[in-house]
């Protein structure tokens, strides 16, 4: 039984993802999966050319990941202050949320970040840390001044 190698065009189960060189039974590449559209022959040509996206969406997540060290390095480099609402015996009403502290980093450094990116949830006048998550590899720690008005 011999083998052929195919470059998925979609995910296959059992034998690999979009995107990748599997090496199939002969048959079974022809029956199905060419039959099905769901992968091409790889070709010397085909490779190269699955190579070369590979290596550009390499490039592009590390130009991601730089430009989430920077953001990091200036989130970091500053804090936000919020005023907050507080009764008689400075007991905060409420909380302050993500949605506030994103609002804030808008303000002050013109920055957009996903609400479920922030994990700030504050019920205390003081210092605190939002943590967000700019990257899977890259963690913000910014902080965050709370105050009665």
């Amino acid at each position: 039984m011999s083998k052929l190698q195919v470059i998925l065009t979609e995910d296959v189960a059992g034998h690999g993802r979009k995107g990748e060189l599997v090496s199939v039974a002969e048959g079974y590449a022809k029956n199905f999966i060419l039959k099905q559209k769901k992968g091409i022959i790889a070709t010397e040509e085909e490779i190269k050319k699955l190579d070369a996206k590979k290596e550009k969406k390499e490039k592009e997540a590390e130009k991601k990941k730089d430009e989430s060290k920077e953001i990091k390095k200036l989130l970091e480099s500053k804090e936000i202050n919020l005023k907050v609402k507080v009764g008689a015996n400075g007991k905060v009403f409420g909380a302050i949320t993500s949605k506030e502290v994103i609002d804030e980093i808008e303000k002050v450094f013109k920055i957009k970040i996903e609400k479920k990116k922030v994990e700030a949830n504050f019920k205390a006048i003081g210092t605190h840390i939002a943590e967000i998550k700019l990257h899977q590899d890259v963690k913000a720690s910014l902080k965050v001044v709370v105050t009665g008005e």
